[in-house]
């Protein structure tokens, strides 16, 4: 296993993951580019940014946000891994779920669901009333 300069639990899931769907090391082709945009001196003079391809499903990933390599060839898997999850699992991927989950949270309730809740609160409200007039 390379150590990336992260924590070691963190990089025993992503060998997990590897494992789980097929991705072997060999499979990967790695490059080093420099990071493109702001940075100063060391975006300039230093390659940080990863580039990584799967070579049997063709999945791409280029990864820039941190300033180390390192670290920036261990999000690369991570996010390759999350890829390739997807390609595989489709609707089921954890990623995809959390997406509609939040979907489902946000959508507009029904007239009915409208209806019942507010009925609800008015019960409420009406119990309070009475509480107020037997306290006072």
């Amino acid at each position: 296993m390379i150590d990336f300069g992260v924590n070691f639990k963190k990089q025993e899931d992503i060998a997990k993951k590897f494992e789980k769907y097929g991705v072997k090391e060999s499979d990967i082709e790695e490059k080093f580019v420099r990071s493109p945009g702001k940075g100063g001196q060391n975006v300039n003079k230093v390659s940080t940014a990863v580039y990584l391809k799967h070579l049997p499903s063709g999945t791409e990933v280029k990864y820039h946000k941190e300033r180390t390599q390192g670290l920036n060839r261990f999000l690369a898997r991570r996010l390759l891994v999350e890829k390739i999850e997807e390609n595989i699992l489709g609707k089921m991927s954890e990623k995809q779920q959390k997406i509609e989950k939040l979907r489902r949270q946000k959508r507009k309730r029904s007239k009915r669901a409208k209806e019942k809740m507010l009925k609800a609160k008015k019960q409420i409200s009406c119990k309070k009333e009475l509480r107020e007039k037997i306290v006072h």
